[in-house]
């Protein structure tokens, strides 16, 4: 009884993998016993069910990788790991017992290769994701922590697991372990918490001034018409810097909005800079300062927004004759068109900037010096709007320094 019932299994199994063959079958039988040829059809029908019985590549029972859930085959691993991939997001693929069955392409650059079936806690060194995975696996619930990573650089990760249940069986699951990169994303809070404070501190001076004069000029000074000259001079001075910042805020914002968007207009360098010189020509006599520019005898092409880039090169140039008046001469020099990128370098031969500066000077209200930075009306934007406006024309910015001959800014396109 147990032989019959083992083969009427099989006969079972076998039916349900190979329908289309035994319809077939039945089919031309049919039509056998309708031609009078019952014989035929007698051995046709019992030929295709024992074909059927015996046939060992149909059987859906075959064995399957070590540490790999039952239901889950190498076909199924493969098919796992192509979706994953076409992903940009870390993931691992985990067993019940805690190994890695597959991890996608994200993953292995983002923490390295590894090989299959590592136990998880050799891979993932964080208590914090081990307990979490461990907790999933028991409860069957999804869960997630926030981890932070601070080699090769600082890196914050929403990091999940969830289960699949793929079966009915503890054993017939997978566990998905995802890693979402909030990084930016925190950076960019972090810029724009530090943005308000040195905002509300560079706005805060001059309105206290202000007040100050204000409060003298109502009370103790009401009379007194010196000091009203010089008490109005000094409030014109703060509400114009005020304005000034108010101006290069806004001019900030409205980069941001479009920083994605980049400028098609065809811009020739060498007469926007020519403009540029003109432009700033009183300010560099009122400093003492001569301007010379170099530009080559062929047009220089670049794709961009004609009025950003003559803001780029109005602080660049502006800044060197007011921080490189002591050097007495800016230099400004265009090279390359054809088949080089275009490139612009301003050069002064002022004081230089120190080393340790040079790498934060285009971020947002910093100064290497503040009370010469303030003495020459500068708001501590120019540099972050110039940063701003060139990655939005995919150029970049370098600079060189070197403390007492000077300091050269170059812009790439």
């Amino acid at each position: 009884m147990e032989e019959t019932k083992t083969v009427w299994e099989r006969l079972k199994d076998r039916a349900s993998s190979e329908k289309w063959i035994i319809g077939l079958s039945v089919i031309v039988a049919a039509g056998l016993i309708a031609s009078g040829i019952h014989t035929a059809a007698v051995l046709l029908f019992w030929l295709v069910w024992m074909t059927v019985l015996f046939n060992r590549s149909a059987d859906p029972k075959q064995p399957v990788p070590v540490n790999v859930p039952s239901s889950v085959e190498e076909t199924d691993l493969g098919m796992l790991t192509t979706v994953f991939n076409a992903l940009d997001t870390p993931i691992l693929v985990i067993a019940p017992d805690e190994t890695v069955l597959l991890q996608n392409q994200a993953a292995e650059k983002a923490f390295g290769t590894i090989p299959p079936n590592t136990d998880l806690s050799a891979r993932v060194r964080s208590p914090g994701i081990l307990d979490m995975v461990r907790e999933t696996i028991v409860t069957g619930k999804a869960n997630q922590i926030e981890h932070s990573e601070r080699l090769p650089s600082e890196s914050v990760y929403i990091v999940r697991v969830a289960l699949a249940d793929i079966g009915s069986t503890a054993d017939e699951r997978l566990y998905i372990l995802s890693y979402r990169d909030i990084s930016q994303a925190r950076r960019i809070d972090r810029m724009r918490s530090d943005f308000v404070a040195n905002a509300s501190h560079e706005l805060r001076t001059p309105l206290a001034s202000l007040r100050g004069f204000i409060e003298t000029l109502q009370g103790p000074a009401r009379n007194d018409q010196k000091a009203h000259e010089k008490f109005l001079g000094i409030m014109h001075e703060q509400a114009t810097r005020m304005s000034r910042l108010v101006d290069d805020l806004l001019s900030l914002s409205r980069l941001e909005l479009k920083s994605h968007i980049a400028p098609d207009e065809a811009i020739n360098l060498a007469p926007l800079l020519g403009h540029v010189r003109d432009a700033l020509s009183p300010l560099a006599e009122d400093v003492g300062v001569e301007i010379s520019l170099i530009v080559p005898d062929n047009p220089v092409m670049v794709q961009g927004d004609r009025d950003e880039l003559t803001e780029v090169f109005e602080n660049l140039i502006e800044n060197a004759c007011k921080y490189g008046q002591e050097g007495k001469k800016v230099e400004v020099v265009l090279s390359g068109g054809g088949d080089a990128p275009a490139e612009v370098s301003v050069r002064d031969h002022g004081p230089g900037i120190p080393a340790e500066h040079v790498p934060r000077i285009t971020e947002r209200f910093y100064r290497v010096n503040v009370e010469a930075s303030r003495s020459k009306k500068g708001t501590g934007l120019g540099l972050a709007i110039v940063k701003h406006i060139l990655t939005r024309h995919r150029a970049r910015l370098l600079v060189q320094s070197e403390i007492g001959k000077g300091t050269v800014f170059t812009v790439r396109f």
